[in-house]
């Protein structure tokens, strides 16, 4: 190795004088700006060529379809309807839409992530700016495309020169006051965030009303608005918050350059353990430019010579684990979605092996509790930095599927439902919005009599809709369906949803939203919508086979469900300053 050192730091000054890397800046967290600007730039098109299309369908061989028949009718019950007062709040409403005060506040928003943070949210920024110019270009588009006039109705506002299909104000409200709540929701902490959260997404819905109110808009004119700013959100979200396109490839000889630079430390990278090391990769999410950029930070972190093993249909990740286990590897490093790391994790359960998360899937929820960030380069830097903790895992077993360790989420019912029925098209698509669109189908799933005994306790007998069982409770888009859970508690936590109707789905929300939910466990809630209680160990079984979902994995209908808890059953490697 003396003889080989002096070669590798002559690497590393050819390589700064060659400019292939910049000092102080690692290749393997470059961000394939490139790449993400195509996507977005071909995405854009479609979308403003469905809209266009859908305009062109309004206006011509559908306009004699309901419900386009009726909506001069609502324009006009609109215009009966009118007040001073209600005339004086729309004009405030449709104010919070106008061009001047969607640029004002993005500008000042954009400027404060730059300047306030001690380090500028870049990422934050380009995403609302360019979500925000995004819908205005489509929008534009549209306007020159689509001709509608506006509704035969007296309207309180100048008219633009523009189109009514479709509204630019509530296009440009959804872009700007969804994108804000897209960042609170998925960049703040604090239980406060999803009261924020949902006034800021309510912004856009008041702005439609507004122009609806004031005769400038036909109702399907908003409806194009909200559609046209929601996809600039999600096309745009996926490039720049998501992390998951395609990562821009190592340099040439990057690793050499890491592992020399290692070497040559005063002080060498904690190890944290003996042994080797083993990258555990799901080949359908985990590409070469990815692992490539995985090889460069662990031979960064002093890890030159790890381990890749693949994952295959038959062993999704149990063998390679109980393998690294088995020839004394020191960290396993998993590359995947919930259901790759939910095995990996269910082979090291009570090994005392390290594991390092790496997200590469949909859902990501244990990254996501654990503050690591969704790029895989960057989760894994963070995780190498960070320290070692115990958490717990749940055990689950039930008719059909022997016992099994989950990580997360468990549950049966419409949740189970959902999943089953997410084609794995969707999710490449668009992301985790894919389960929501899933969900939304599910929402008359029928109910059922289901029995719980928690701990050896008392018989409950319940209706439900959907049963979680959870060791942590957010899931994507950071909404706590198990607010309380926690994976270091020594607990489980079960909530049963029975919501009743889109009354009782919004009190469901009502729950969820409410402060106390998020700070302790609450216990039954006589004719709610939704229960929460904690065991150690709980038996389940449903009056009928119902779909049931481990980690977001389906594993086959049926009528029974036992689960209990392993505390400290897991070592992960965290960020540093914990969970």
């Amino acid at each position: 190795m003396p003889t080989a050192l002096p070669a590798r730091r002559a690497g590393v000054d050819e390589e700064a004088r060659t400019g292939v890397t910049r000092p102080g800046r690692s290749p393997a967290l470059t961000s394939g700006a490139g790449r993400a600007a195509v996507r977005v730039g071909a995405l854009t098109v479609c979308q403003a060529g469905l809209l266009t299309g859908l305009g062109l369908l309004i206006t011509g061989p559908a306009r004699d379809w309901w419900p386009l028949t009726v909506e001069d009718e609502v324009n006009e019950g609109f215009e009966r309807i009118r007040t001073h007062a209600l005339t004086s709040a729309s004009f405030v409403g449709s104010g919070a839409g106008n061009t001047s005060t969607v640029v004002g506040i993005t500008l000042l928003v954009c400027v404060g992530l730059v300047l306030v943070p001690r380090l500028p949210r870049w990422r934050e920024t380009v995403f609302l700016a360019t979500a925000v110019s995004l819908q205005a270009l489509v929008f534009l588009v549209i306007t020159e495309s689509v001709d509608r006039t506006r509704p035969d109705v007296e309207r309180l506002d100048a008219s633009p020169p523009t189109s009514s299909y479709t509204s630019g104000h509530t296009g440009a409200a959804t872009a700007l006051y969804g994108g804000l709540a897209v960042l609170v929701l998925s960049r703040v902490r604090g239980p406060w965030r999803r009261v924020l959260g949902a006034v800021l997404l309510l912004i856009p819905l008041l702005v439609g009303v507004a122009r609806l109110y004031r005769g400038m808009h036909h109702p399907t004119d908003v409806l194009g608005g909200l559609l046209n700013g929601g996809l600039s959100l999600l096309v745009v979200g996926r490039a720049v918050l998501a992390d998951d396109y395609a990562a821009a490839p190592v340099p040439a000889a990057a690793t050499d350059v890491a592992v020399a630079a290692a070497e040559s430390r005063t002080e060498r990278p904690d190890r944290r353990a003996t042994g080797h090391t083993v990258v555990i990769v799901n080949p359908t999410v985990t590409g070469p430019a990815v692992r490539d950029s995985l090889r460069l930070v662990l031979a960064q972190h002093g890890r030159g010579e790890p381990v890749f093993a693949e994952t295959t249909a038959d062993d999704p990740g149990a063998g390679q684990a109980a393998q690294a286990v088995r020839e004394g590897a020191g960290l396993v490093v998993v590359c995947g979605g919930d259901g790759t790391v939910r095995t990996v994790a269910d082979a090291l359960a009570g090994t005392g092996v390290a594991l390092a998360v790496v997200p590469c899937g949909t859902g990501n929820l244990l990254a996501r509790h654990l503050g690591l960030p969704l790029d895989p380069a960057k989760a894994l830097h963070t995780a190498l930095t960070g320290t070692r903790q115990r958490l717990d895992l749940g055990r689950l077993e039930g008719d059909g599927f022997p016992a099994t360790h989950f990580t997360a989420m468990s549950g049966a019912g419409l949740d189970a439902a959902m999943l089953e029925h997410t084609s794995s098209r969707a999710k490449s698509a668009v992301g985790w919005p894919a389960y929501v669109l899933a969900g939304l189908r599910e929402l008359r799933s029928p109910r059922t009599r289901l029995t719980v005994s928690l701990d050896g306790g008392p018989v409950l007998h319940r209706s439900v809709r959907m049963v979680l069982l959870a060791n942590i409770g957010t899931v994507q888009g950071g909404a706590a369906l198990v607010p309380a859970a926690r994976p270091d508690d020594g607990l489980l936590d079960l909530a049963l949803y029975d919501p009743r109707g889109p009354a009782g789905w919004l009190r469901a929300l009502g729950v969820l939203l409410r402060p106390s939910s998020a700070t302790g466990r609450a216990g039954a809630r006589d004719g709610g919508p939704v229960e929460f209680l904690t065991f150690r160990r709980a038996e389940l079984r449903f009056a009928s086979p119902q779909p049931r979902e481990m980690d977001g994995d389906p594993v086959g209908a049926g009528l029974r469900l036992t689960a209990e808890v392993v505390p400290g059953a897991l070592t992960v490697l965290v960020p540093a300053g914990g969970a």
